[in-house]
């Protein structure tokens, strides 16, 4: 269970991005046309500086009855987020994502945002791991009984 980020859990993504200044309603937005649920945050030289997810918009601006139109991504964003790197093990990862409580975490090559893995990602690697390491364990201990 070796996979690498990139490109055994995601690869070809296009990363959805909004800047600080931008209201939490056009963030939703994004996210919404996206069909995702976390948003990069870049600054103006395109580097990652936060992640904007649906809990902190649930949180700080649901919650709290706050107008989206006047609430800003910079004033709710995680700044400075862990990050992982296209080489990092999906093991790695989920160990990462479950000891701190994250569903999405940013892939950063030189400061840059090249990918964003959920949780459901790595589910989805994890589980085919699990079941081809079952089938190879099936097969030795059984033989051909079980089309080894």
């Amino acid at each position: 269970m070796n996979q690498k980020i990139i490109p055994d859990v995601v690869s070809n993504q296009t990363v959805c991005s909004v800047a600080v200044s931008d209201t939490t309603r056009a963030a939703a937005e994004a996210m919404t046309k996206d069909n995702i649920s976390a948003v990069i945050v870049a600054g103006d030289n395109g580097n990652l500086i936060g992640i904007l997810t649906e809990r902190d918009l649930a949180r700080h601006v649901v919650a709290k009855g706050a107008d989206a139109t006047k609430v800003l991504v910079g004033d709710i964003m995680t700044a400075n987020p862990d990050t992982l790197t296209p080489d990092d093990s999906a093991g790695d990862a989920l160990e990462l994502m479950h000891s701190r409580n994250y569903r999405h975490l940013p892939v950063a090559v030189d400061g840059k945002c090249v990918a964003m893995v959920s949780i459901r990602d790595l589910y989805r690697v994890m589980k085919a791991a699990l079941e081809e390491d079952i089938r190879e364990t099936e097969a030795f201990v059984f033989g051909d009984r079980y089309g080894a």
